[in-house]
């Protein structure tokens, strides 16, 4: 049974996470305007906004340059410190191995995703890292937070890319 304050802790955490979330789910949309993926990070720590950013390998001709990362190098330098412990990240497309090893390595306290990513998604998805125990550091994780959104802001642009991919093929086909 729940009690009334363990109910009331869990609506506003739930609150602080829609919050935050829709800062990420804002920053994806500005990548999307670059015709990056839209996957939009924001890292809280002690209330306040230490870093955030957008996918931008495309644009920024960096393999690495993920919104996680993003965030996270924007985290560290506004921190001066490489370690961001008690902070938390909210991202709208579930991390990737690469971004889940740099959660790890940051001391990321807490992740919060929106949707899952069934052909990489190394959370829930396709490997569960953050469930194994030989890391040096947990990392907590929640997802689903305005999962439709998420998830309709993704599927919508990639039907927009291979809609854009078909027209461009039937214009060379002329």
């Amino acid at each position: 049974m729940t009690s009334l304050d363990e109910r009331d802790n869990s609506d506003s955490l739930l609150a602080q996470d829609e919050y935050w979330m829709s800062r990420a789910f804002a920053l994806a949309a500005q990548g999307e305007q670059l015709g990056e993926v839209p996957v939009g990070a924001v890292i809280v720590c002690d209330g306040q906004v230490v870093g955030e950013g957008f996918n931008q390998p495309i644009t920024s001709h960096d393999p690495t340059a993920h919104a996680e990362i993003v965030a996270l190098r924007q985290a560290a330098q506004r921190l001066q410190n490489y370690r961001l412990v008690g902070a938390s990240i909210y991202v709208t497309l579930e991390p990737c191995t690469m971004c889940v090893g740099a959660l790890v390595h940051a001391r990321i306290s807490r992740l919060v995703f929106g949707t899952s990513e069934p052909k990489a998604g190394a959370v829930v998805s396709k490997s569960q890292l953050l469930d194994n125990n030989y890391f040096n550091h947990r990392v907590s994780y929640s997802s689903g937070v305005m999962a439709r959104e998420c998830q309709h802001q993704l599927s919508h642009f990639f039907a927009l890319r291979r809609q854009q991919k078909r027209q461009e093929k039937e214009q060379r086909l002329k």
